[in-house]
C-alpha cells in the first residue's frame, strides 16, 4: 500500500510515538522510512537604541543546532532499528517546517508523512500554530497524525 513513509521528528516524547507508529507501517508494507527534522532558521538580530544585539553568531547557531539535528536523528534510527528496519534521515534549514516537511516528501516521492501533534487548542494553538495544522491543510498526501 505505502511505498514510502516520510516522519517528521522534533525529538520529543510524542515524536517517539509517531517514529514507532512509522516504523511499523513501513515494516508491515516493507517500505522505505525517511525520517526528517527541520533545523530552525537564524533568528533576526534585535535592535534597540540604535545598536544590534545578537544573542549568538550565525556560526555558533548554525553550528548547535546541525548537532541538535546529528542527535535527534541518530536517537530516530537507533529506535526505529528496534523495529528490524532501516531509514533514510533528512534534514533542512526552514523557516515553515511545515513547507519543508511538504517538499522533502514530495523531492523523496513519499505517499504517507507520519507526524505527531501535540492537540493545542484555543488561544495556545493561535499563538504557537500549529505545523501538523499546515501539513494536514496543504498536504496532497494522506497524514498519520499521532497524539
Amino acid at each position: 500500500m505505502y511505498q514510502k513513509i516520510l516522519v517528521s521528528t522534533d525529538g520529543s516524547a510524542l515524536s517517539e510515538k509517531a517514529l514507532d507508529t512509522a516504523a511499523e507501517l513501513a515494516a508491515r508494507f516493507q517500505a522505505k522510512l525517511f525520517v526528517f527534522y527541520a533545523l530552525p532558521t537564524y533568528p533576526l538580530p534585535a535592535y534597540a537604541g540604535g545598536v544590534v544585539y545578537e544573542q549568538i553568531s550565525k556560526q555558533e547557531f548554525t553550528t548547535f543546532f546541525t548537532e541538535e539535528a546529528t542527535k535527534i536523528l541518530t536517537s530516530a534510527e537507533e529506535r526505529i532499528k528496534k523495529h528490524g528496519i532501516e531509514s533514510v534521515r533528512l534534514h533542512t534549514q526552514a523557516a515553515s517546517p511545515w513547507e519543508s516537511i511538504l517538499t522533502a516528501a514530495k523531492e523523496n516521492e513519499c505517499d504517507l508523512i507520519v507526524m505527531a501533534s501535540h492537540g493545542r487548542r484555543g488561544i495556545q494553538a493561535l499563538l504557537l500554530g500549529s505545523e501538523t495544522q499546515k501539513v494536514l491543510t496543504h498536504s496532497p498526501l494522506p497524514v498519520l497524525v499521532i497524539r
